[in-house]
């Protein structure tokens, strides 16, 4: 076990999930046979000169049917997994980078910026470099498989998902959402006096959210199987026709939640589910649609900058570039065609 200067330094590194300590080691065969027993067997090996510098940290908050956990490395480590076989894992980094090899694909992550999600049927290696730390959820591989079917009206088999992930989208900036929401409440009380119901309603809500926001290789199908054989319902319809009704007004998400009665993360995922989209990406197509509508039918005196302002475009460059990449042309082609 780390003892003296060691655990001090590296117990302060902001780590989480400092409850539910599991390994806490400088011992690298002991790191991969105990951090290997939560997960999967793999191989560790420190790299270059970070022998000396090697520690790891693996905290572990188990639900029923998930885990999320805080796990960290010192110095840079190789880590070998194989086949996951059993789970899915979806990394979050907090500090350092991981480089991840897995299904024939590359992924650099690194905090804020981009995640890795590893597919237990897709051999993995990964190298996590400058003392890097990351929150992992853990799905069991039968829950994501199960519900895929569902969306999908097909038989079970095995879903493999495009393992990098954009946290500065919407939909990566949701799922980091719900990653730090567990963690903050595995926090707030032992994990083990969650109610089933309540451990079952989150497990569902992020594994939805992945399976209809994450490329896999059953996206088609489960697009298909929800655009065309589920009625949306009638709050997210509500929703949406108050978008369209407000859209030069700033997206307020609490607001909208509100005044539809749903709760915000559940109008998030419904707009995935039954739209296809995020709520922010509804609002600017919709902002979109009614510039190209004003534009079509503007006023000799009526300028562009002033239509699009008043639709709540603030960025005119941006607005310009995303309406020719929706339209396949200018805001200004299209308005010289309105005289």
């Amino acid at each position: 076990m780390v003892s003296g200067a060691a655990v001090s330094e590296f117990g302060s590194a902001g780590a989480r999930l400092v409850a539910y300590s599991r390994v806490w080691t400088a011992d690298v065969d002991e790191a991969a046979e105990s951090i290997g027993r939560i997960f999967c067997p793999h191989a560790l090996d420190p790299l270059h000169h970070s022998w000396s510098d090697f520690h790891a940290l693996h905290n572990c908050a188990a639900f029923d049917g998930f885990s999320v956990n805080y796990v960290a490395y010192g110095g840079s480590v190789s880590i070998d997994p194989g086949c996951l076989d059993r789970f899915f894992l979806l990394q979050v980094p907090i500090r350092g980078k991981a480089l991840v090899r897995t299904g024939g694909r590359q992924v650099e992550s690194s905090p804020r910026a981009v995640a890795s999600i590893l597919s237990p049927t897709l051999p993995t290696q990964m190298v996590w470099q400058n003392d890097c730390a990351q929150l992992i959820m853990l799905v069991d591989r039968q829950q994501v498989e199960r519900r895929a079917a569902a969306l999908a009206e097909r038989p079970t088999s095995a879903v493999e998902f495009e393992p990098h992930i954009d946290l500065n989208s919407p939909f990566g900036q949701a799922l980091q959402s719900q990653i730090e929401y567990l963690v903050d409440l595995a926090e707030q009380g032992p994990a083990s006096k969650l109610s089933p119901v309540m451990a079952a309603t989150l497990r569902e809500s992020i594994v939805g959210l992945l399976l209809t926001g994450q490329r896999n290789n059953l996206s088609a199908v489960i697009n298909r199987s929800i655009s065309y054989q589920q009625p949306v319902p009638a709050v997210f319809r509500r929703a949406r026709e108050r978008l369209e009704a407000h859209a030069a007004e700033p997206l307020d998400l609490e607001k909208l939640a509100q005044l539809s009665g749903i709760g915000v993360r559940s109008l998030q995922l419904g707009f995935r589910r039954y739209f296809g989209i995020s709520i922010s990406g509804a609002l600017l197509d919709i902002r979109l649609a009614q510039l190209r509508s004003r534009l079509s039918n503007a006023k000799p005196d009526e300028r562009i900058v002033d239509i699009a302002l008043d639709l709540g475009f603030s960025h005119l460059s941006r607005m310009a570039s995303l309406y020719r990449a929706k339209f396949g042309e200018s805001p200004s082609e299209t308005r010289r065609r309105s005289r």
